[in-house]
């Protein structure tokens, strides 16, 4: 079975294996998926004078006609050299094209296929785990470490600085998915031309949503049972202007969401298993919060925290002026509460 782990994956797309010229890539992440893609292709590529080097192929094309694969892949490079194929898969099936790819490899060429989701043993993922002739690679969503990675290595191409404080803002801001990051670093690069260092104020300013990353502090540290972290981040961001009843409305949604994975939990699940199938998916920074305050809260005590928010909630829109003192108050109440189990 070659089934590339999870700590081997650069090592492996590093360099061409001429025993296993078939690499599927897949996993949730279509950025990471495409970004490794078209560097393994590029790889591939390298030296070759041939304008038309790489063939790409749609996978809903062949699954009607399972030899092309075979054909493209054994014909002969225009100017000699490696053949470089690129198969993206669809909707359709091409396991009968892979099949018969691997039943027969061709000895100077490399194919990368790219694909989403797959099952474990199940369809195109296991014929190439099990194939000699194939490497399977599977992409999912970036750790922190490997944003941390991305981070620093765009930073060093591009020879920019970026400050301790920056760089923790950026990595918070920074999602799960390869191609948004990216994105995210290099509008960051852009915006930062010709400073001699990048700052948290640069970072604020340009990229991602900081709103949202103020909102999940609040939350995250009132339900954790922090008050006086949760007093600070609520002071930020009342001071640059945040409404009180704004704030209440996010924590209000974090104490749902906490109610719906208790309830998961009171019926048997572990803590680990709930926040890593929770739906959108918890950002890594959080995940040791809401793991925190699911282990102090209950259900019932969740529903009582919820009916006091949306009080505070109501209040606040009332009374704009008194918002920020209503809210802080109702937040500093559940945060005490936390905080006493």
């Amino acid at each position: 079975m070659v089934a590339v782990r999870p700590g081997d994956v650069e090592a492996t797309l590093s360099r061409l294996d001429p025993l296993r010229p078939v690499v599927l890539l897949f996993g949730p992440d279509s950025g990471l998926v495409r970004e490794r893609a078209r560097a393994y292709l590029a790889r591939a590529s390298a030296g070759s004078n041939d304008p038309f080097g790489i063939v790409r192929l749609d996978g809903d094309e062949i699954s009607g006609d399972p030899g092309r694969l075979v054909d493209e892949a054994g014909t002969m490079a225009l100017f000699g050299g490696r053949r470089v194929v690129s198969l993206r898969v669809g909707s359709r099936n091409v396991i009968p094209a892979v099949e018969a790819l691997l039943a027969s490899p061709p000895e100077q060429a490399i194919i990368v296929i790219e694909a989403g989701d797959l099952k474990r043993g199940m369809g195109l993922r296991a014929l190439c785990e099990a194939s000699p002739h194939a490497l399977a690679i599977a992409c999912y969503a970036d750790t922190e470490r490997d944003l941390a990675r991305l981070v620093d290595t765009m930073m060093a191409e591009a020879g920019m600085a970026l400050d301790r404080d920056a760089r923790g803002e950026l990595l918070a801001l920074l999602g799960g998915d390869r191609m948004a990051s990216r994105g995210e670093i290099a509008k960051l690069l852009i915006y930062a031309t010709g400073e001699p260092r990048i700052t948290s104020a640069h970072v604020r300013a340009i990229v991602g949503d900081a709103s949202s990353l103020a909102l999940d502090e609040i939350a995250d540290a009132t339900f954790a049972g922090q008050p006086a972290e949760m007093a600070s981040a609520f002071a930020k961001a009342t001071g640059e202007g945040m409404r009180a009843d704004i704030v209440l409305g996010a924590v209000c949604r974090t104490a749902q969401a906490l109610h719906q994975m208790r309830l998961v939990i009171e019926a048997g699940g572990s803590v680990e298993r709930t926040v890593e199938g929770a739906r959108p998916a918890i950002h890594f920074r959080r995940k040791p919060f809401i793991e925190k305050a699911l282990r102090g809260w209950t259900v019932a005590r969740l529903e009582t925290a919820l009916f006091a928010l949306d009080d505070a909630l109501l209040a606040a829109r009332r009374n704009a002026a008194l918002g920020p003192a209503i809210a802080e108050r109702a937040l500093l109440q559940v945060a005490g509460q936390a905080k006493r189990g």
